[in-house]
């Protein structure tokens, strides 16, 4: 072989070796898991993305029970413990730190003892009114004996240390009593909604209408929630889209999504579609929330020092 054919079958060997390979055209484009389907045609995410840890349960949380994001402070998160602890709720940053504590008053003592705080929500302190209060859920019950459940309102706080009074709003169950441990507020009406914690299914959705203090309002049945297959049930807590259209449902191992592209009542949104969406594994999960604008959701344990979760778009 001459020197001159040497080194052109050198200099083709070598571009061989170094011509780059064609990159497959999804090489850069997050593949979706299969569990998870996409959220077409819905305000907010397509997909949800992996849960991140932001934070940790407080010590002074150490039986949270429910989070509502705040509209109205910027980043803030407010929290309340479970039963027998103190009658009040807290305001935290992202990251879990206590920024305030607010004591609630206005209740009998003979009323506390019996209290089974379990989730919290924000919403219109009436339809139509700009103002904005947060309702306090005392909807549990083990051993479904409670002949009537409560909300609590107040006014949202400002973020510091304070003493709030509460209004008590009653209810009842038009067909016997239920546990529950998930409250939301329909977007625009501010309509409260409780789902209830059935062992065979995500829950009755019952909605609230008529509350006053005072009065003994009765709940109307919307429809029941199940998980595809009934693979899941027990919802212990829930958090309800701005748009209306989207619902989460935590369980104590999975995190669901009610999805009805369009709706603007709770009675449509019920009949929509339930699939699983990403969520992290957490020791007694009972706190999500969307955060302002939709496009995230955080979620909390009932354990001081587990990690606060949040989902962001993918």
């Amino acid at each position: 072989m001459g020197r001159r054919t040497a080194l052109v079958l050198a200099g083709l060997l070598l571009g061989a070796c170094t011509t780059k390979k064609p990159s497959s055209p999804d090489a850069s484009t997050p593949v979706a898991d299969p569990r998870y389907p996409s959220a077409e045609g819905l305000p907010g995410c397509v997909l949800h993305g992996e849960p991140r840890r932001v934070g940790q349960v407080p010590l002074e949380l150490a039986e949270m029970s429910g989070l509502a994001a705040s509209t109205r402070h910027e980043g803030v998160l407010w929290a309340h413990n479970d039963s027998g602890n103190a009658f009040r709720v807290f305001a935290l940053d992202a990251a879990g730190k206590v920024l305030a504590t607010v004591t609630l008053t206005g209740l009998e003592p003979k009323d506390a003892a019996r209290m089974d705080l379990e989730d919290i929500a924000l919403g219109p302190c009436a339809p139509g009114e700009p103002r904005e209060c947060l309702y306090l859920a005392d909807i549990g019950d083990n051993f479904e004996r409670r002949p009537q459940v409560r909300l609590f309102r107040f006014p949202e706080p400002e973020v510091a240390d304070a003493s709030v009074a509460v209004e008590t709003l009653a209810f009842t169950y038009p067909d016997r009593p239920h546990d529950a441990e998930s409250l939301v507020l329909e977007p625009g009406t501010g309509r409260p909604a409780v789902i209830t914690k059935e062992r065979g299914s995500l829950g009755e959705v019952f909605a609230l209408e008529g509350l006053a203090p005072g009065t003994v309002a009765k709940a109307a049945h919307l429809g029941t929630l199940q998980a595809p297959g009934g693979v899941d049930y027990r919802t212990t807590s829930a958090a309800l889209h701005p748009s209306g259209q989207r619902l989460l449902l935590r369980t104590y191992t999975r995190v669901w999504e009610v999805r009805a592209p369009g709706a603007s009542r709770l009675e449509e949104l019920v009949r929509g579609q339930v699939v699983e969406v990403s969520g992290p594994s957490q020791a007694q999960s009972e706190a999500i929330t969307w955060l302002p604008g939709g496009r995230s959701f955080v979620l909390g344990s009932e354990f001081a020092g587990q990690f606060m979760y949040r989902v962001d778009c993918r």
